[in-house]
């Protein structure tokens, strides 16, 4: 007995679902020829095939929120249907966006800073500060429910791994948040350089990296001592960070220069450098669930580039819509999401056939993307 339902319980639910009825019906004709004790087996087994094609099924059902920047408001597309579902209004200039790992919680940053050119004097065009903050998105409900004073416009952001804190690129102040996400309250901040824009937070040793345009810097910071360990020239404009799953490497977009920079994470020098294809001005990043791929959008250049990090070399380029600027990764890193700024859609990519298969229609100037898992 116990063989015959190890056997029927732990391979049936690496097949399909089609695969696992199947089998199970054959289980049920051969028992009319063996004995009561075979017909328990499988009636057991069929207990914990259904379970696992529910909760695997469970696990495929998320959500894609995206910001959009000049409409002020949030697009929610079902992952499932890659249809939108919902959209609603957060406030002005909503970019950066990212989920609780838990998913209980959404956050995106908000600026009253008008939309200007790189270069640009912004004294040039007044600031409405009562409207910077750091939104806080109940996703069940499709809903602001909060908004808190994080810093003069905030614009990237990451969330420590526990989920309990947020640092914040403060680009007005030249400095890095630390908010905690329970409160809403300042636990601190470290000064950097000059319009610090992305974020990120190595996964092992949970450091948190700041790109800083300007000057084409990135800081490593230690958050619970809340000082700097290192600074690293980059060059190119650094924009967003992605860590390798084992935290060894950093991948840093540079929008201007046109590259990756990767950054060695224990010595915290800057590793090699990793040249896209012509026209290519780089912005987000994210890398697959194995670590062997990053993705990076390259705004302008209206594509998704695919890079092989075991070999730093571009491996492939997939269009996407105009001005690809946030991307995300489905839960099963099947499908990759790039917000398309200038052409209000978001771009739906098969990550294992390299192409775009389908465009949504979103609010205006989509900046960023997160993904939230859900139970339906």
């Amino acid at each position: 007995m116990s063989g015959a339902l190890l056997s029927f319980a732990f391979e049936v639910p690496a097949k399909n679902e089609a695969s696992a009825r199947m089998a199970l019906l054959s289980h049920w004709a051969q028992c009319r020829h063996t004995n009561v004790s075979r017909c328990c087996s499988v009636i057991l087994g069929s207990v914990l095939v259904s379970a696992a094609l529910s909760v695997s099924a469970e696990s495929q059902h998320y959500d894609v929120f995206v910001s959009n920047e000049r409409s002020g408001d949030v697009t929610v597309i079902d992952g499932t249907s890659d249809a939108v579902v919902a959209t609603f209004p957060v406030g002005k200039r909503p970019r950066g966006i990212h989920a609780t790992p838990d998913g209980k919680r959404i956050f995106v940053t908000l600026s009253g800073s008008p939309r200007m050119a790189p270069g640009v004097d912004t004294e040039r065009a007044p600031s409405d500060k009562a409207a910077d903050g750091l939104g806080v998105i109940d996703p069940n409900a499709r809903k602001l429910i909060d908004r808190w004073h994080v810093g003069s416009d905030p614009e990237q952001f990451a969330i420590s791994k526990d989920g309990k804190f947020a640092f914040i690129a403060n680009e007005d102040d030249a400095s890095a948040a630390i908010v905690d996400l329970s409160s809403g309250q300042s636990r601190g901040k470290v000064k950097v350089s000059e319009e610090p824009e992305g974020m990120g937070v190595n996964p092992v040793n949970g450091e948190v990296y700041v790109t800083c345009e300007e000057k084409g810097e990135v800081f490593a910071i230690a958050p619970d001592e809340q000082r700097v360990l290192a600074k690293i020239d980059t060059g190119g404009r650094p924009r967003s960070v992605a860590f390798l799953p084992g935290g060894s490497r950093a991948y840093v977009a540079c929008e201007s220069g046109g590259y990756v920079a990767v950054i060695d994470t224990a010595l915290h020098e800057l590793f090699a450098k990793i040249k896209l294809p012509q026209g290519s001005l780089p912005m987000g990043t994210a890398i697959s669930i194995d670590g062997k791929e990053l993705f990076v959008s390259t705004g302008r250049g209206n594509t998704v580039a695919v890079i092989d990090t075991r070999t730093n070399a571009v491996s492939a380029t997939v269009p996407v819509g105009a001005r690809a600027w946030g991307i995300a990764l489905s839960p099963d890193g099947s499908k990759l999401y790039s917000a398309n700024g200038a052409s209000d859609d978001v771009s739906v990519v098969d990550v294992n056939a390299r192409k775009q298969l389908k465009r949504i229609k979103v609010g205006s100037g989509p900046w960023g993307v997160t993904i939230v898992r859900t139970h339906k």
